[in-house]
Parts: structure tokens; sequence; C-alpha cells
């Protein structure tokens, strides 16, 4: 029996945004590979060719020994590329054959401890990976560890620093227009209302294998076009807000069995893009990006435009930025940090 200690393994890295960050920008081409076949698009379990056989690595961007990954800065076919490696979660309809199937090799053994390493069948000790192909200097700014900074933003600093540097930056969301128009990944919703102005398109998010529940991991990405972020809502998109928590509660219900007592339902400030979305965890799973300083509750938004219809636009809001990141630069030059 494994000692019951903390590991003292610092957590080098920064929580990982949502996959769909990679996405950013989306003129360029994104490659997903998924060691588990899970994910890909529409060919479960069918084995894909190695195109990671012939990449090169330059550096290792960032690591995590408590989320078991890392993050690959390198070239792949002469183009610049990132690949994150990623152990998938232990199952506990597989425990049987993972005890059964598995060689051990003692470590050391203290009166009633043992430690062993433990040696799995390869189809249960999977790596997750993604290709993110061609890389951009963003993308590999983005997964490089840096040094956070937690922004003081008031409404007058949205409408003078944010948005202007929001509007010339022109961050492509046409990804979210493919998924919305079922051009790409229209296998992977879990549920949708079409309706154009209270509708909306539930699927998983990428960083969740689907394979369990606890870690559940859903993203609601609403129809209308024309509303960026939490700033841009008011009482006239209460309507839209109370369709998604209900209607996603209660399609996580069916589809997963959660109830809503067991949801974490929030949206991002800033956000990772730049298209209002609404984000769906199982409230025992520490999902990045769940923190206070940037996770707002659907439900605390909501009650918010229902006694200020313009609360968001007065608001002062919180958030942490990178260091590498344009917008803090910004706030910088305004005096502002």
């Amino acid at each position: 029996m494994k000692r019951a200690a903390e590991s003292n393994m610092a957590d080098t890295a920064s929580k990982r945004e949502t996959d769909r960050d990679e996405a950013d920008e989306s003129a360029h081409k994104v490659k997903r590979t998924e060691a588990d076949g899970e994910n890909g698009p529409g060919h479960d379990g069918e084995e894909s060719e190695n195109i990671l056989s012939g990449f090169k690595t330059s550096s290792v961007l960032s690591d995590s020994a408590r989320e078991k990954n890392i993050f690959i800065h390198g070239k792949l076919a002469d183009q610049e590329a990132v690949v994150i490696l990623e152990k998938t979660p232990i199952r506990e309809e597989t425990l049987a054959e993972i005890f059964s199937g598995s060689r051990l090799k003692l470590d050391l053994r203290n009166d009633i401890y043992s430690t062993y390493r433990l040696q799995a069948p390869p189809h249960l000790n999977e790596i997750k990976t993604t290709v993110v192909c061609p890389a951009t200097e963003k993308h590999i700014k983005k997964y490089k560890r840096q040094e956070n900074f937690l922004v003081e933003e008031t409404g007058t600093d949205y409408r003078s620093i944010t948005l202007p540097y929001i509007q010339k930056q022109s961050f492509s969301v046409q990804w979210v227009h493919n998924i919305l128009e079922k051009k790409a990944e229209a296998e992977r919703v879990v549920y949708e209302d079409p309706d154009p102005e209270v509708g909306f398109v539930l699927l998983p998010d990428f960083k969740w294998d689907q394979k369990q529940v606890h870690d559940l991991y859903l993203i609601a990405i609403v129809h209308q076009r024309n509303i960026r972020s939490l700033r841009d809502l008011t009482s006239d998109h209460i309507p839209l807000l109370q369709n998604i928590f209900q209607k996603g509660k209660e399609a996580i219900l069916q589809r997963y069995e959660l109830p809503a007592s067991k949801l974490r339902v929030y949206l991002h400030y800033q956000p990772s893009y730049y298209h209002l979305h609404v984000h769906f965890t199982t409230l025992g799973y520490d999902a990045p990006g769940c923190g206070v300083e940037r996770a707002h509750l659907l439900a605390d938004v909501i009650q918010n435009l229902q006694s200020d219809p313009q609360y968001y636009e007065k608001r002062t809001l919180y958030f942490p930025l990178r260091a590498d990141d344009g917008l803090l630069g910004k706030f910088k030059e305004a005096g502002r940090l």
C-alpha cells in the first residue's frame, strides 16, 4: 500500500485554460491528436499515423507534476508546433484489469508500507496528446510558464483600454462560427437550442476525455454573435442566460445523470475568446480558471443584472493577466498598474 503522504513537488505550471484556446486566430490550422481516440473527428478508436515520429523538441514550455502534463515546443515537418502530453485519469471500471494485468516492481518496504512502480497494460496507460501545428508565437507564449498579475478594470477602463485593444487585435472566432453552423464538431454536440435569440450549443470541452463524469467539462456557446463577454451583458440578456442555465442543467442530467447540485456553472472574465460562452463543470473538479479571480457564477450574473440592468457596464472587475499579455501592457501604459 502506498504511503499516505502528500508529494512535496511544487506545481510549477499555471492551470491549463480551455483547449479551445488553441484555436485563437483560427486561420491557423490546429491538429488535435488524441491518444485515446475518443475525441477524434468522427473516428473513435481508429489508430492514426504517428505524426510525432518526426517531431523535433526545442524546449519544454511548462510542466505540472500535480496535473501530470507537459507542454513542449518544437518542429513538425519544418513547422513550429506545440505538443501537449497529459496522463489520462484512472477510471473505476478499469481497476480490476489494472490489479490483475499489471507488473509490479518493489521500490521500498517499511513496516506496513510498501511502494511499487506499477506497469499497467498498454491500453490502460495512455497519454492524451494534443498537437498545435502550425503554432504561432502566441501559442508558444501562452503555454510558457510566466508570472501573473491581477488587473483592476473599471467600466471606464474597459471602454478606454480593453475594448479598443480587443477591437484592434481582431481576434478570430471563426472556429466558433463553424461549430454554430455545424461545419465542424457537429458529432460532439450534446444539446442545442436553435433559437437565434436565446439558443445555444452545448458540447464537451477538449480538456475532458468523456470517459468519466468526475471531471466533466462542457461549454455552452450562444447563437448570438454580438456578445463578446460579461461586459456586454445587460438585463436584455437575462432570458438568454436563464435559458442556458436551465436547459444546460437539464441536458447534463439527462445525458450524464448529474444533478444541478453537483455542477459549477460560470463565465470567465477575461474570456479566452470573445464570443459569449458558459462553462459547466462538476463541483468537485478543480477546473482551470474556476478561481474567484476569473470565474463568475452564472446564477450571480443573472441576479446582478436583475438588480441593475447595467451592472456589468459599470462594475469594477478583477482578472489575472500573464506577463506577456498585450492587454497588460496597455494597462501599464495607461498608468493603471
